[in-house]
């Protein structure tokens, strides 16, 4: 642990002379030791092997016995139709996919163009992949790192980590600080730079100790590296149905086989049977379904500011029960502001954007801060310290005109920030007369101060004074408010540096803050009303954290917040049992992150994660939905993620959540819907076989419903419009199945009365053309006829029944019969798809069919309404139990 070596131990350990550097010969040889000063990324798969494991689920392995056997009966349009499916369902999983893990390229691509360094004691500028272990590298402002060094010269460094610490102000750094504890968190390690951060202020210098995956960010991509990301709730759902429905359609054959036997049937004949079973067990078309309801999710989405990376992702989001923000730029603007002041007058709160009234005072106040402040702001940009912007924002608040200010008051001197006196002063001339000004450290300050500003009266200061402005000071540190004290003196003439910081008259201090964003906190409580816990995981201070978070709703007390030292005194097993009892965690690393989120996971939460920063990228991975900022976002955050808020606002995350759960709902609906159709056809297969009769469906025909006129109403549920009640629910259990809620039973009495309605059908075909399904010797064109009843029959009630799946309870005069108008494009469109088969002659021939009569006609058609209106008496009773 380097920082907590003096600069002397670190550079013998090391081997290397700091006024030399290492010679090239020396170089040369650590480069061929510790290689190229690069990050190494895991092995990117090629599209072919994306697409081969888009293959790799259940339901495709069921999809491509199914082409064995279709090709095996000499149905090759139908195995093709089959192997289309599977391709289509491969080729969009890919297209999201592609778009997916491209964190570490990200970091790979964090450009260090040329790195600063001394070697054989000259100063030069090498390529950063160059830099090795015990290399001097020349810090200075505006440059950015590019190795771990441990400093061993500082004068005035500030150096920008927020990407890597969540902190929002730049680090002041010290290269003689020696840390005692072996816990000290990142951004505390003050002796010590960081690969990837930036200088943005004073000069250093430090020696190289860790470069390429040595490094923090390369810890951090290691991390990314080693994290397998778990497969979604959905995803293990469509999985164990596929396992399900396999065993199920095996289970059919060999049941149907036996029977076959046992009645003396043909062989050839009985194996098509099983064949034809087995298809009508499996709804074909689903896995491109699914597929296809997530794209459409996606795509609505997207028109909301939330880009979705990996399509079951979608899902996953209406089952997440804790959200975990980091909090600065996430929670917070990342925008440092003044938000009260204190003099003699009293505390005064300022608002944002809004005319401020003002003392004499309190613009004395104002004008001193900002005229020994070096940052810029104009037309809504800043450069330099954020504490300084903040300054700056101050006066305009107040008024005050800071370009004709800065006009009158020419600078004619300054004494530069350090930290050791932690004050900076300017000397400005206005109109002849010298001015000093002087901000910084308030202890400081009082102590160098021999008078006060009393209502524009200067007076000398006295204990009472003092304890006036400690008492201030302590309450806006309280509040997790940062501090800043402001004193000025009249000089007769230009003067020395070291005689500006004497005789100081005291004119106030400021506190300030990076707020929280305004429109968050609604969000939190609407997220809380849906039951979803939020937790605010950051490198700030715990202060400071735990007062963003009680300022949003977040927590309560002080005791639901930690931080990663405290974090580290657990074991595994008691931070897990004790992990959902905190909603703030504060100073801590990226694999204290990575923890919170395992441990989160393992007490049975689904978890998503957001944040904008370098550190934030493998808690993003590690999470169920990993959420980056589009704007603030790193690209090492975006590439982790698996959802990116193109606006950056926490809301867009409740929203994308709340259609998380609608899109889930209408692909349970699509699910609920072919199930229910495929129990339909089985029961309708089964029952006939067993009864001795001929199959009323063949191959072909139950191929054709499968995968054509069931798969456009199924595509319609899909696109369902949200239900607005959705987030008065509680979180979905991950593990919740499809057929709980009472699903289960919809499928089995749908199932069942498709199927009594279908095989009477099947009856009446033959009852039309007087016979009887039992008869030995039937003609051949009476069991077509009566296959086409049976066929016509089964698709209408599939139809129609498409109406009644759209919600559970209400009516559909509740939701609107025409408030789903793609679902009324597809039922159309499946009548049209039928009259195409049963009109056409290749087509009828194709399929076996034959064209109905008016009768006929009238029977297919009120038989496919029973579902429907059945479904709507047994929802009245369903009302009436949930209204008691």
């Amino acid at each position: 642990m380097w920082f907590l070596k003096s600069k002397e131990e670190v550079l013998k350990e090391i081997i290397v002379d700091p006024a030399q550097g290492l010679s090239e010969d020396e170089a040369k040889a650590r480069l061929g030791k510790y290689g190229e000063n690069r990050l190494q990324g895991k092995k990117k798969k090629t599209i072919f092997q994306m697409f081969v494991a888009q293959l790799q689920e259940w339901l495709i392995y069921i999809l491509f016995a199914a082409v064995i056997i279709t090709l095996f009966m000499g149905e090759y349009i139908d195995a093709t139709i089959i192997i289309l499916v599977i391709i289509t369902n491969a080729v969009l999983g890919v297209i999201q996919e592609v778009k997916a893990g491209k964190a570490i390229e990200a970091l790979q691509k964090m450009s260090f163009p040329k790195a600063l360094i001394r070697r054989s004691g000259e100063v030069k500028e090498v390529n950063s992949h160059e830099v090795v272990p015990g290399d001097i590298l020349i810090l200075d402002a505006g440059r950015i790192i590019a190795a771990d060094i441990r400093l061993i010269e500082s004068a005035n460094l500030q150096i920008e980590e927020s990407a890597l610490t969540g902190e929002s102000v730049p680090a002041d750094k010290d290269a003689l600080l020696l840390l005692s504890d072996p816990k000290t968190p990142l951004g505390d390690r003050a002796n010590m730079a960081f690969m990837s951060t930036l200088v943005t202020s004073g000069r250093g210098v430090g020696v190289v100790i860790e470069t390429g995956m040595n490094t923090e960010v390369g810890k951090i991509a290691n991390l990314i590296n080693t994290e397998e990301k778990a497969k979604t709730p959905l995803e293990i759902r469509l999985d164990h149905l596929g396992k399900t429905l396999g065993k199920f359609a095996i289970g059919i054959c060999v049941i149907i086989f036996i029977i076959a036997l046992l009645q003396g049937r043909d062989l050839a004949e009985m194996f098509i049977l099983s064949v034809s079973l087995a298809v009508a067990a499996i709804p074909e078309g689903l896995a491109a379904i699914v597929a296809v309801v997530l794209s459409i999710g996606v795509t609505s989405m997207s028109k909301k500011k939330a880009i979705i990376k990996k399509l079951p992702a979608v899902e996953t989001l209406g089952s997440v029960n804790i959200i975990c923000s980091d909090k600065t730029g996430t929670l917070t603007q990342n925008k440092m502001t003044v938000t009260t002041y204190f003099n003699l007058e009293g505390e005064i709160a300022v608002e944002r954007n809004n005319k401020n009234s003002a003392t004499d005072d309190v613009m004395l106040l104002a004008k001193a801060m900002i005229l020994s402040s070096d940052a810029t702001f104009e037309n809504g940009h800043g450069t330099g310290d954020p504490t300084e912007i903040a300054l700056l924002l101050l006066g305009d608040d107040l008024g005050i005109d800071r370009k004709e200010l800065n006009a009158n008051n020419k600078r004619a001197g300054e004494y530069s920030f350090d930290s050791d006196r932690k004050l900076m002063s300017t000397l400005t001339e206005e109109n002849g007369k010298y001015t000093v000004y002087t901000k910084g450290a308030i202890g400081n300050l009082i102590e160098i101060s021999t008078h006060v500003l009393e209502k524009g009266e200067v007076v000398p200061i006295t204990e009472t004074y003092k304890k006036q402005y400690k008492i201030a000071t302590d309450k806006m540190s309280n509040n997790a408010l940062r501090t800043l004290g402001v004193a000025y003196k009249p000089a007769s003439t230009v003067i020395e540096a070291s005689e500006m910081e004497k005789d100081l008259i005291f004119a106030g201090l400021v506190g300030m803050i990076d707020p929280p964003r305004p429109e968050v906190k609604a969000s939190i409580q609407l997220a809380k009303g849906a039951g979803i816990t939020s937790v605010m995981i950051t490198g700030d201070h715990k202060n400071t954290a735990f007062a963003i978070a009680s300022e949003l709703g977040m927590a309560e007390t002080i005791d639901q917040a930690i931080t990663g030292k405290e974090m580290d005194d657990f074991s595994d097993k008691e931070f897990i049992e004790k992990v959902e009892g905190y909603r703030v965690f504060a100073r801590v690393s990226p694999e204290h992150k990575v923890k919170i989120v395992h441990a989160l996971k393992s007490n049975g939460n689904i978890v998503s994660m957001t944040g904008d920063g370098v550190n934030d990228a493998p808690s993003l991975h590690a999470a169920d939905i990993g959420v980056a900022m589009g704007i603030t976002g790193t690209d090492v955050a975006k590439g982790a993620s698996d959802m990116i808020l193109m606006d950056d606002n926490f809301s867009t995350i409740v929203s994308a959540i709340e259609q998380g759960r609608n899109i889930y709902n209408n692909i349970k609906k699509s699910v609920i819907f072919l199930l229910t159709c495929n129990l339909g056809e089985v029961i309708t297969m089964f029952v006939t076989l067993l009864l001795g009769l001929q199959a009323p469906l063949i191959a072909t025909q139950l191929l054709w419903i499968n995968l054509i006129t069931d798969s456009f109403p199924a595509i319609a549920l899909g696109m369902d419009p949200g239900n607005p009640d959705v987030m008065k629910e509680k979180p979905r259990d991950a593990k919740e199945s499809f057929f709980a809620g009472g699903a289960g039973l919809h499928v089995i009495l749908g199932g069942v009365l498709i199927a009594i309605l279908t095989i009477l059908a099947f009856w009446f075909g033959y009852y039309e053309h007087g016979y009887s399904p039992f008869a030995e010797s039937v003609p051949e064109s009476t069991v077509e006829y009566a296959r086409t009843m049976a066929f016509m029959v089964l698709v209408m009630c599939q139809l129609f029944y498409a109406l009644a799946v759209r919600n559970s309870s209400k009516s559909i005069f509740q939701i609107g019969v025409f408030s789903n108008k793609y679902l009324i494009g597809a039922i159309l469109l499946g009548v049209l798809l039928q009259l195409i088969v049963i009109e056409i002659p290749v087509m009828q021939k194709a399929f076996h069919l034959q064209m109905l009569d008016f009768e006929g006609w009238i029977i297919a058609i009120s038989l496919g309404l029973v579902p429907l209106l059945f479904n709507e008496i047994f929802k009245i009773f369903i009302r009436t139990r949930l209204k008691n």
